[in-house]
């Protein structure tokens, strides 16, 4: 089966810095791709070298098996993007909003029916700054999931969540997982990774220490928890004791 992500020694600096080193990794149609890392690890920009949206400068990446700078059309149109920046006019209502982004693509999905099922039928003419946080969230899937995509890219999207906003988002995404839908989604919080992802790959100052399951993350350390391993992985914890 071919991976509906494909990416390759993926490299990318600034002024001189590097930012990632090497990625290099697979995601499969149906699954669901865990980044991790610590602030600054590289997640944000591995997704935006992997879109397009962000040069690297070298290595290859491929989504759908279209390159993400000379197929950058046909990929707009058969992915979904949600990036951790996300901003909007203030007063723009959430209805507006939908048929804004409907208008982008060739066949999009209902975006009504996109905000009945999400629980937001109701906020249709509401403003967005007007939504609570798990609300706001939600939209931001429901944008993700008007081109009617293939893949969906997820970028912390619970952070600043509270507990409560953060599992009612989860339940969304394990609906989506569970429809085969192919996600890659960053995260720093290993109880969100346990939930809903297949395979991650942990990223340390840019570069790739481990990718395979959660449980092989656990086997490989000396820790039997995924946030355990994690910071073992990333050495967080050591660089916090200094």
């Amino acid at each position: 089966m071919n991976a509906v992500i494909a990416v390759r020694g993926l490299s990318k600096s600034y002024h001189g810095r590097p930012a990632i080193c090497g990625l290099t990794f697979e995601v499969e149609r149906g699954e669901v791709f865990g980044l991790l890392g610590a602030n600054g690890a590289g997640k944000s920009t591995s997704i935006e070298c992997i879109l397009g949206t962000r040069q690297a400068d070298s290595g290859t990446a491929s989504v759908l098996g279209m390159d993400p700078i000379s197929g950058r059309r046909q990929l707009f149109q058969k992915a979904g993007v949600q990036f951790q920046e996300s901003s909007y006019p203030d007063k723009i209502r959430v209805g507006e909003l939908c048929e804004e982004t409907m208008s982008l693509y060739r066949e999009p999905e209902d975006y009504k029916k996109l905000l009945r099922r999400f629980g937001l039928e109701e906020k249709s003419h509401s403003p967005v700054s007007d939504l609570s946080g798990g609300q706001r969230q939600r939209l931001f899937i429901v944008l993700a999931l008007i081109p009617g995509p293939e893949v969906v890219f997820l970028d912390e999207l619970t952070t600043g969540l509270d507990v409560k906003a953060r599992r009612e988002v989860w339940r969304y995404l394990e609906h989506l997982k569970k429809e085969g839908m192919t996600i890659l989604l960053t995260s720093h919080f290993m109880d969100e990774v346990n939930a809903l992802c297949d395979r991650v790959a942990i990223l340390k100052r840019g570069r790739t220490v481990f990718c395979g399951t959660v449980q092989e993350a656990v086997d490989a350390s000396p820790y039997c928890t995924l946030e355990e391993a994690y910071l073992w992985f990333t050495e967080e914890e050591e660089n916090e004791n200094i």
